[in-house]
């Protein structure tokens, strides 16, 4: 295997291929604090992808409630308890070590296996099959909460309170996660899985694929999905049209998938980050994904330790127990939720720009506004100041303004009934 390096592990690794970099890297992030568990997401990728027969149990996009719920099935409790008894068996703990974080190394250095550095003899990347059974439905454990001690009439006389819910749960959204080392390209016998040049989509060579269903077995997140009627494997294509600016609404410039697009509670933002020859991501402290994810540190990647580097980013919920949100998105979630809990001037103009416009957003301004509150965020001194961020597209058009404030419109007296 060749050494890659991953900037999510803070160090080198091992991957089947050697590093080869795109010009751009799709990427998105998502704010599972927003997110109402409504599924006009998953109803939108199936409407436009996966409609056809021998597609019905394919979803590329799904929302399933955390802890208990996953598609397919215990998903990622699979994968992680593979990856502990890799690490039992070599002696070998799975910790980060946080006193070497620094700029190429920004949640500190990973010193466990990754999934490509657990594999056997015979395999590229630790992975498994899902039964047919774990495949039969996408929400089962919905909306499923974890339990309390409650007194006698089953109610809890502690209450709840941030930072930390007694009885919790959260929605999280996935889709294929594109990443920089994909475990299915790796896997795949008949190399039919590539990451495209111009943008880092991952996609599958239909003409290429033979069914061999390596990439199901060893992508970890298991959104690569095998196709009974023609024999194939299928998954995500980030509606490339979308992104490549063919779509005939997009007006030749980059478009957000249908996924992010239809997005009712706002919590989704789609772009294209810019890479350097050596696979970092290009300085762009105004484009709105490199603020999120590089300046402020909101948002973060799901499982770095698989060591895929994915591109698809979450700031994490506030409410949810802190060692299970470090086991799921690493240890930069405390500074990621402070972050975020009270957030910057600047960040707190950037989180307006989610779900405000179709088309890719490059470039952000803010214009300063006057200040509008004053309070305390966890003991300490916060202020808001109602600024407008102004989203500019890959053409350098403004295609979104907004303030921090939201407007309010009264109806007059004469219409207060009114539909």
């Amino acid at each position: 295997m060749a050494e890659v390096y991953n900037w999510h592990l803070g160090r080198s690794m091992a991957y089947a291929f050697p590093e080869a970099h795109p010009q751009k890297q799709f990427a998105a992030v998502f704010n599972i604090n927003r997110c109402i568990g409504c599924q006009t997401c998953t109803g939108a990728c199936k409407a436009t992808w996966t409609f056809s027969r021998g597609q019905e149990y394919m979803w590329w996009n799904n929302v399933e409630s955390k802890p208990y719920g996953g598609y397919p099935q215990h998903w990622d409790i699979h994968i992680l308890q593979r990856l502990d008894e890799a690490h039992q068996a070599a002696g070998k703990q799975a910790e980060w070590d946080q006193a070497q974080a620094g700029e190429s190394a920004p949640y500190g250095v990973y010193q466990g296996l990754t999934i490509t550095e657990a594999a056997g003899a015979e395999q590229q990347a630790l992975g498994y099959i899902p039964p047919d059974t774990e495949w039969r439905a996408p929400n089962f454990y919905e909306d499923t909460s974890t339990g309390y001690q409650g007194d006698r009439l089953g109610i809890s006389t502690a209450g709840a309170s941030l930072p930390e819910h007694q009885t919790w749960f959260f929605y999280l959204q996935r889709l294929c996660n594109h990443c920089t080392y994909p475990a299915c390209a790796a896997a795949c016998p008949r190399k039919a899985i590539y990451k495209r040049p111009e943008d880092g989509i991952v996609l599958i060579d239909q003409a290429r694929c033979r069914g061999y269903r390596k990439c199901v077995e060893q992508c970890p997140y298991k959104k690569s999905m095998y196709r009974g009627t023609t024999r194939t494997s299928e998954k995500c294509v980030a509606c490339y049209p979308r992104v490549e600016g063919s779509d005939p609404l997009s007006e030749g410039v980059p478009m957000e998938t249908r996924c992010m697009a239809v997005c009712p509670g706002k919590i989704r933002l789609n772009g294209l980050v810019d890479i350097a020859a050596d696979g970092s991501w290009a300085e762009a402290p105004n484009h709105p994904l490199y603020h999120l994810i590089k300046i402020e540190k909101a948002a973060l990647p799901l499982y770095p330790q698989f060591g895929t580097e994915p591109n698809i980013y979450y700031i994490p919920p506030r409410w949810a127990p802190r060692p299970y949100l470090r086991q799921m998105f690493g240890p930069g979630v405390d500074e990621a939720i402070a972050r975020y809990a009270a957030p910057s001037r600047q960040l707190l103009a950037v989180l307006q720009l989610f779900r405000t416009t179709q088309r890719m957003i490059f470039r952000f301004e803010i214009e300063e506004g006057p200040l509008v509150l004053e309070t305390e965020v966890n003991g300490q001194p916060w202020q808001m100041f109602n600024d407008t961020v102004i989203g500019f597209d890959a053409k350098n058009r403004e295609v979104a303004r907004l303030s921090v404030v939201e407007p309010i419109h009264e109806r007059p007296a004469e219409r207060l009934n009114s539909i």
